[in-house]
């Protein structure tokens, strides 16, 4: 599906689309939402023009109940003959009843076939996944449930770390407050990268976030895998300063070596030296977070022998070094 030219004048305001279901993450919507309404403020306040009008949407109405318990006023679904800029999908406790809504799947994909860009907030990427418009692009939703949405849409080029991509007219973010810096990058989009900024510092949240999201994960790579590897990746957990050679591997998996790199790649998608890695990282991360262990006796109590190892692993997995990872997850 190609990108759509917008239906309005570019100085004018454009409509985004909020769509809502019953048990929606609140979060997911309300994010979003104030982004675009302190973009609005703050045009307004320099004594220009409102650039957005925001539309909480549903199939049900007035009022659908959110997460927590909130209600939240509705429109109606739109009809095609109203043109819309920004379409946002939300995730929840509620995305497998929506996905299962032929009628809500309908109206996705002919929407989005209609706005300018559409966007999904965390599990909200099953819904567009359901209604086809993923299939053959990247896409990312929260790293608990990549996996999920992976095995259940495979024509769907699942990627687990990003906070939020776009592939052409499609942008996908991971979890929950990942909607705000989704919507940050759209804003930022329309009307530049100053009121984009001026919009994080105000609502104190990043502008851009460094790292991906597998700074808030266990190993984002491996969670596929099931049980077949469980009990490997537990006992490399406790032996990080170990030898963790190939042969030390496979006899701990009691399989051959020619036959345990040959599957252990078919299932989790890594050689076991990505692995190792990725598992050496996160044992780190955790040290770096609930200890004071100076970076070197870390580095070397999770097996990188060197800072610099450590380092260059950090920057290639998590964007950030050791030492600013500690300084912002430090307790």
């Amino acid at each position: 599906m190609p990108p759509n030219s917008p239906r309005f004048s570019p100085n004018g305001s454009r409509l985004v689309e909020v769509l809502a279901y019953p048990a929606v993450q609140l979060l997911d919507v309300t994010g979003p939402l104030q982004v675009f309404a302190s973009a609005n403020a703050l045009l307004a306040k320099a004594g220009n023009a409102e650039p957005y009008t925001v539309r909480v949407v549903a199939k049900d109405g007035p009022t659908i109940e959110a997460s927590a318990g909130v209600g939240l006023a509705v429109h109606s679904l739109p009809s095609s003959d109203v043109a819309v800029d920004t379409l946002i999908v939300p995730g929840g406790d509620g995305v497998d009843a929506a996905a299962a809504d032929r009628v809500l799947l309908d109206w996705i994909r002919n929407r989005a076939g209609q706005a300018r860009r559409t966007a999904s907030v965390c599990t909200g990427a099953f819904l567009l996944a359901a209604s086809g418009v993923l299939d053959g692009r990247r896409a990312v939703t929260h790293w608990g449930f990549c996996a999920e949405l992976a095995r259940r849409f495979p024509a769907v080029r699942v990627e687990p770390d990003p906070i939020f991509l776009r592939d052409g007219p499609f942008w996908t973010s991971a979890g929950v407050t990942s909607g705000i810096d989704l919507a940050l990058a759209l804003v930022e989009e329309d009307l530049g990268r100053d009121a984009a900024l001026a919009i994080a510092r105000y609502l104190v949240v990043f502008f851009k976030r460094p790292g991906g999201q597998a700074q808030f994960s266990e190993i984002l790579s491996l969670q596929a895998t099931g049980d077949k590897f469980g009990a490997l990746h537990d006992w490399i957990s406790n032996h990080l300063a170990d030898d963790l050679s190939l042969p030390t591997l496979a006899k701990q998996a009691g399989m051959s070596e020619r036959s345990f790199s040959r599957r252990y790649a078919e299932t989790t998608g890594l050689t076991p030296a990505r692995a190792i890695e990725r598992l050496r990282v996160e044992g780190a991360r955790h040290l770096l977070s609930e200890t004071r262990l100076p970076i070197k006796r870390i580095s070397q109590r999770c097996g990188f022998g060197s800072e610099e190892t450590m380092r260059r692993s950090f920057l290639r997995l998590l964007a950030t070094t050791p030492q600013d990872y500690r300084a912002r997850f430090a307790g």
